[in-house]
């Protein structure tokens, strides 16, 4: 005989239930800007970008190459997703493109990129 999953209770919180669903309406517009954060900066290789270009201000494709060991079209492509996905912006200069992080878009990422931080300063210090 198998076990199924069921809710059983007495009483139900019609208020909790209906400001739950409000919150929820209210809070769709972050929720659905912060997912989508999370989702690009889930990734490793964005994540890394991301740290980098938070430590760094700005870098050019083939510098975030050098330094990740991963070929500029791959790195193109990571930051061509963040650049669609409002994460990064691009300044061109001469022929070389530099990105950064759209601070407005990535305020939730700063104190994560921060602590990623926080044990490379420790290592330098020392």
């Amino acid at each position: 005989m198998g076990k199924t999953n069921s809710c059983i209770r007495v009483y139900a919180n019609e208020n909790q239930i209906n400001n739950c669903k409000e919150d929820l309406v209210k809070a769709q517009e972050p929720i659905s800007r912060l997912s989508k954060v999370l989702n690009l900066a889930g990734n490793e290789v964005r994540l890394k970008i991301l740290f980098l270009l938070h430590q760094e201000g700005e870098m050019c494709p083939c510098d975030l190459s050098d330094v990740l060991g991963i070929t500029v079209s791959g790195i193109s492509q990571h930051l061509r997703k963040m650049k669609d996905g409002g994460l990064v912006r691009d300044k061109k200069i001469g022929q070389t493109i530099f990105y950064s992080i759209i601070n407005e878009n990535t305020e939730i990422l700063f104190p994560m990129l921060e602590k990623i931080a926080e044990p490379a300063a420790t290592t330098i210090e020392n």
